[in-house]
């Protein structure tokens, strides 16, 4: 995992509990989750490219 053991893994935790507050830690949490959902669920979505053209478009100059 990174080259992270559980020594750094607790110091990084200490480290943004000092930062944001033992208070938000649940707000984070649930932010980055999200994050990673909508991450994942947009790459399983296929590209759905909309080939239609529009009036102004389509002309030679």
């Amino acid at each position: 995992m990174f080259g992270l053991g559980l020594p750094e893994l607790l110091i990084i935790l200490v480290i943004v509990v000092l930062l944001f507050g033992a208070g938000r830690l649940p707000q984070i949490g649930a932010g980055i989750g999200e994050g990673i959902r909508n991450f994942r669920k947009s790459m399983k979505e296929k590209d759905e490219v909309d080939v239609t053209p529009t009036k102004g478009d389509g002309g030679k100059k």
